[in-house]
């Protein structure tokens, strides 16, 4: 990778300095139907800067959503955040957008994620992921909500707490309740491309289990069953959703910890409670990348894997991008935190 990332192209607040690490960024937005609109925003952040990879794109038209898997150098993934984000702004309007994954934001997430051998550390992270947000409000006129290791506000820690119900909800509290007012920008929600919730946090596996009935109630009730929150798995966050255009409904899953709750583990808690009631699983499916490790003494094919291959592995993947003579260039360390403001202004 170009070891110019510290210099000219990276934002304010970026400053030149010792070799340290590599990042991935893993946006997720709010548009998984009009393909055209997805690639528009897909070249956003893959042409922001040289040094970013796109190493995995995925679609889903019944969550209305896409999610991107992208490594480089920070400062080059920050230009990507900015630049990424404005095209969110300018193609998606929430107030038209409906899907079964919950949102609050055209750009709804942007996690930074350190990986492993690249001496990245999770605090690092959340200083960057602090200046991507700062860059949000700033330059974007995003409001933005910090969570993970980069929240400043006590409750904040959690995404699910920070995004509440979602879009709607936010329109209507954000200005009113002061416990719900972003940590940049705003204090009102952007009124068609909401609020962003930009964070830093140790990876995450989105794995879906895919049931044979058109009956929400039973994929709620499996995840009422599986999650941590309600006295299930451990380090699993869970959904029902109904997939109205296939006629069949999920279990939609954040495995938080892999070494915890690994994706073997979560399938056969969901198998089982399905064949309970009577339910056959159709498929499972991983969202993005997964570490190799993840998948560690499991066969792919007991877990129902949908278009699975060694392809789908993070390390392949990002051994296959660095390996196009793009890497081995120093990359930047954190920029300063920014001096903290007021609840809900700009910094």
């Amino acid at each position: 990778m170009a070891s110019g990332s510290g210099g000219g192209a990276a934002g304010a607040g970026a400053r030149a300095g010792p070799p340290a690490f590599l990042v991935e960024s893993v946006p997720n937005f709010s548009e998984g139907r009009r393909g055209g609109v997805v690639d528009e925003i897909v070249a956003a952040f893959a042409g922001a800067h040289p040094d970013v990879l796109v190493l995995d794109r995925s679609s889903d038209p019944d969550h209305n959503r896409s999610v991107l898997t992208l490594a480089g150098p920070w400062p080059a993934l920050v230009e990507a955040a900015v630049a990424g984000a404005s095209a969110c702004v300018r193609l998606i309007d929430l107030t038209r957008h409906r899907g079964a994954h919950p949102r609050m934001g055209a750009l709804d997430v942007l996690p930074f994620v350190p990986l492993e051998g690249t001496g990245g550390q999770l605090g690092a992270c959340g200083t960057v992921a602090r200046e991507a947000g700062r860059r949000l409000a700033d330059e974007v006129g995003i409001p933005v909500y910090l969570y993970g290791a980069a929240a400043g506000r006590p409750g904040r820690a959690r995404l699910p707490d920070v995004r509440g119900k979602g879009f709607e909800e936010l329109l209507e509290v954000a200005t009113r309740v002061p416990g719900r007012a972003p940590d940049l920008g705003g204090p009102a929600p952007h009124p068609t491309a909401g609020a962003t919730a930009v964070g830093a946090r140790p990876y995450l596996i989105a794995y879906n289990v895919d049931l044979a009935t058109a009956d929400p109630g039973l994929a709620r009730r499996i995840a009422r069953a599986v999650r941590e929150r309600d006295g299930g798995l451990p380090a699993v966050r869970a959904l029902g959703l109904a997939l109205e255009r296939r006629g069949v409904t999920q279990v939609s899953m954040n495995l938080l910890d892999f070494t915890v709750t690994s994706p073997a583990a979560a399938f056969a808690a969901v198998a089982e409670l399905a064949e309970r009631a009577g339910v056959e699983v159709i498929d499972s499916e991983i969202v993005g990348l997964v570490p190799r490790a993840a998948l560690a003494g499991a066969d792919p094919a007991s877990l129902k894997l949908r278009d699975f291959s060694p392809d789908r592995l993070l390390e392949e993947r990002l051994r296959r991008a660095l390996g196009g003579g793009r890497g081995g260039a120093p990359v930047a360390p954190p920029p300063p935190d920014p001096p903290r403001a007021a609840p809900g202004r700009r910094v």
